[in-house]
């Protein structure tokens, strides 16, 4: 690539990393990398292998696609990358050995990271350090976004509804399994058990008999030493994409979208998401009453606001028989495949996948730099 300057701005698709959620996070990134605009934007691609190793990756889409039932990694094969060091460097460097070569500035990072390491905050702040612009939330709502305890605090105290539930922490099951059984025991069957910092439904447990708890406990925890455990919610599963305003203008919301799991799957746990498709129906904009169409938008909104999002935002919600919304969780990052929700709802709000990320990179190129 070249070292002069480019009178396009220059995109640095950021996936990979350490987290269990890794190669979903590739296969979003291949979505992306497609839908760019090469015309009007030069496109870095980097990859984070599960070591936290920063390499030049392939950014060609297909590289990073479910291939017969195979899930595309970032492997180590490639040179080292290194990002801007400093508040005002936007250079960013690849290692041959020990002798560094400049790939040209950059403007702004697309982290397409899910899951710890990247989705939590950690990589926003690393960019925050070098005053460089990126996509999504900065880094407290990101760190908020992805413990579902703290996100459930602050919808709380913002006035939006939460389910009830507990959480289970670091230790807890093996020092005192008779506690944790007893605070779970009011939430009634059934309960879902939930690492609190993970994602794409990973080491989620449906429990339908008490004496299973402990062990979907441990099953959480290996994931993250903190769980929680949350009562059901009775309603239908609607979601809700969030889009950043300009220039403060407000947030907007997408229409409604629904998720119908059927088959084997007792939930939309990560098979059904990303292996199984044909066990799950997407419909959107969802069928609901135009009363609870605006409903469920106004608490996407609301829910965007309380943790303080920006760029964008999908909103997971539980609609009860009565037409209640009821907040199940945000996610800061996303699945953003051209057949992941997200789009999918912006899509039929009018606004194609290609125009989305298009967007949601001009979003990230008018954000202010610096302390903010």
């Amino acid at each position: 690539m070249s070292q002069t300057a480019s009178p396009r701005p220059r995109v640095l698709v950021l996936f990979g990393g350490r987290s269990g959620e890794h190669p979903i996070s590739a296969v979003t990134a291949g979505g992306v990398l497609r839908a760019i605009d090469r015309s009007r934007y030069d496109v870095l691609a980097v990859g984070i292998t599960r070591e936290g190793r920063w390499v030049l990756a392939d950014d060609d889409p297909d590289r990073w696609a479910i291939t017969d039932g195979r899930l595309p990694e970032v492997d180590d094969s490639s040179a080292r990358v290194l990002l801007p060091q400093a508040a005002g460097d936007r250079a960013v460097q690849v290692l041959h050995g020990p002798v560094a070569q400049a790939l040209g500035d950059v403007d702004v990072v697309f982290p397409l990271l899910h899951g710890p390491f990247g989705e939590d905050g950690t990589v926003q702040g690393m960019l925050e350090l070098a005053d460089v612009r990126y996509v999504g939330a900065g880094v407290l709502a990101s760190a908020v976004g992805m413990d579902k305890q703290m996100m459930k605090l602050v919808f709380a105290g913002q006035g939006l509804p939460v389910g009830p539930f507990v959480v289970v922490r670091p230790g807890e099951v093996d020092r005192d399994p008779g506690a944790v059984l007893e605070r779970a025991t009011p939430l009634g069957l059934p309960v879902f058990v939930k690492p609190a910092r993970a994602g794409s439904s990973l080491g989620i447990t449906k429990v339908t008999d008490w004496a299973d708890l402990l062990d979907a406990v441990r099953a959480a925890a290996e994931h993250d030493p903190k769980v929680l455990v949350e009562a059901a919610i009775v309603g239908r599963e609607i979601e809700c994409g969030v889009l950043g305003g300009r220039d403060g203008a407000p947030a907007r919301a997408s229409l409604p979208g629904e998720i119908v799991v059927h088959g084997e799957h007792a939930f939309y746990d990560f098979d059904a998401k990303y292996l199984d498709e044909e066990s799950v129906d997407l419909t959107c904009p969802a069928d609901l009453p135009d009363e609870v169409t605006a409903r469920v938008r106004d608490v996407a909104v609301r829910a965007f606001d309380a943790v303080g999002c920006e760029g964008l935002a999908r909103v997971d919600v539980f609609v009860t028989p009565d037409g209640d919304v009821v907040v199940n969780e945000i996610n800061t990052m996303p699945g953003f495949t051209p057949f992941s929700m997200y789009p999918r709802m912006w899509a039929a709000t009018g606004l194609d996948y290609p125009a989305l990320v298009d967007e949601l990179i001009q979003l990230a190129l008018h954000r202010p730099t610096g302390l903010r």
